[in-house]
């Protein structure tokens, strides 16, 4: 009988492509291959990687995403995800929200925490790692 590995993953939204880079070499220093890494570069891009990896069984645990995007703001963005997904550990990395929308993310989206850009990998690892109980 085979037992299937159980897959987690964590997913960062960043419309500048040298942030996803960035998020994803600190990842894989810090967990290797303990996860799947998947990128988006908008808000409709998310939703639909989000998709996909449902309908695939892969467990989303941590989305990491920027605020300031073209089209999709990241508030809202957690908001649409949040109302399907409430269990998904929700941060937002950003170099510009206005409070408005980070209180809006923390009532309407279970917002876990706010970084500010530029992070700290630490910063972030640890918020990674507490987000999904660890």
């Amino acid at each position: 009988m085979m037992t299937s590995i159980e897959k987690k993953a964590i997913l960062c939204i960043d419309d500048e492509r040298i942030i996803l880079q960035s998020l994803r070499d600190q990842l894989m220093r810090n967990f290797g291959n303990n996860y799947i890494y998947e990128f988006a570069e908008s808000g409709d891009e998310a939703l639909e990687v989000i998709e996909e990896l449902n309908a695939d069984d892969v467990q989303i645990l941590v989305i990491v995403s920027d605020w300031l995007m073209p089209e999709m703001k990241g508030d809202e963005l957690l908001i649409k995800i949040h109302q399907k997904f409430p269990k998904i550990v929700k941060i937002m990395l950003t170099g510009q929200a206005d409070e408005k929308a980070i209180t809006r993310a923390r009532e309407q989206a279970n917002l876990y925490c706010y970084i500010s850009k530029p992070w700290e990998e630490d910063t972030l690892i640890t918020a990674i790692k507490s987000g999904m109980g660890g």
